[in-house]
């Protein structure tokens, strides 16, 4: 199999960083094609300085050479509301395959722009539909975390209300500097944010529910506390919720319904941030005390609930081995 031809739109924001980092060393990639409006011209390496003698390529605001279809694969990192006016206003040849990575696209109702439709791209939860796929939307950090964590009992319809708290590093507020990014206020600080009402909430509730058994009475509420930490990447989730099977039993039911998961794995043993980051894994762990259960989910917010959980969708769209390109190393001291 030749190598397969890849752009990029918004290469310069840490999303589409991790993107060029994975793509210039994945062995099917053939990345030649890098937008940036604001830094058209450019060396990459000049914008992403840890990439100096890894690639030659440079930012183009040229976007001329998407309607001729040479290219197989784009994938969008801009903002969220931006990529849907983005392919109204620009016209990309018919076969290209497109990976939105913003939050345009991701819910049902929602999910489509002139002739193009998106599958929801949790490949633990849609993997056949993202095999067909023409167009994918990329699922959020947090919602990626949550999920994972919540989805075998939704199946088995062992979901009620659940509690969850989370707390991010300061890439996910994006590249651009505020308030809350800046150094000086999160070095030894911490904060609750968005509480019961972050944007993820809608398309976490949408998977939990397409899983729900029909002859379920449960309602899937969520409430969810995130919280900004002291850290520059990673994400560290615990939902709580009210179950009454044992620990065994529910350990079971993890293990066999990730039992086939390239990248999402059951841990026995406590977890931690440091296991995930720089990596496209999702490991889990549950803990049980009386009738409650502790489900933790830990990820790198950059790499499986971004860029890495993109490439993997590429690999599974162009029919390649799923874990290709993404064989990476915990950075654990």
């Amino acid at each position: 199999m030749g190598k397969i031809k890849i752009g990029i739109i918004g290469g310069a924001g840490y999303t589409g960083g991790e993107l060029i980092r994975l793509l210039i060393h994945h062995p099917n990639a053939d990345l030649s094609f890098i937008h940036s409006r604001s830094n058209a011209g450019k060396q990459v390496s000049v914008v992403h300085p840890d990439l100096f003698g890894d690639t030659d390529l440079a930012f183009t605001n040229d976007v001329v050479t998407l309607e001729k279809g040479d290219l197989e694969v784009l994938f969008l990192c801009l903002g969220h509301g931006e990529s849907a006016r983005f392919l109204a206003e620009t016209k990309i040849a018919d076969n290209v395959k497109i990976i939105d990575l913003a939050n345009d696209f991701r819910l049902e109702g929602r999910n489509s722009v002139g002739s193009r439709s998106f599958v929801y791209g949790l490949p633990e939860l849609n993997r056949k539909e993202i095999q067909s796929a023409q167009n994918i939307a990329n699922p959020g950090c947090f919602a990626t975390s949550i999920q994972l964590g919540l989805l075998p009992l939704a199946k088995a319809g062992l979901l009620d209300e659940i509690f969850t708290t989370g707390i991010t590093g300061s890439t996910g507020a994006g590249q651009g500097l505020s308030a809350t990014s800046h150094f000086s206020w999160r070095a030894n600080n911490i904060q609750a944010y968005k509480t019961l009402t972050h944007q993820h909430l809608a398309e976490i509730v949408q998977s939990l529910n397409k899983l729900l058994p029909a002859d379920s009475n449960k309602s899937n509420e969520l409430n969810f506390v995130p919280w900004r930490g002291d850290f520059t990447r990673g994400i560290f989730i615990s939902s709580t919720v009210h179950c009454n099977a044992g620990y065994e039993e529910l350990l079971s039911l993890y293990k066999d319904f990730y039992r086939d998961a390239a990248f999402t794995f059951v841990s026995e043993h406590q977890i931690f941030l440091k296991q995930v980051v720089n990596t496209n894994k999702c490991l889990i762990q549950l803990e049980k005390v009386g009738s409650k259960l502790v489900i933790h989910s830990v990820t790198d917010n950059l790499l499986k609930g971004a860029s890495g959980q993109a490439v993997q969708n590429m690999n599974l769209m162009c029919g390649l081995e799923e874990k290709a390109g993404l064989q990476l190393k915990a950075n654990f001291f």
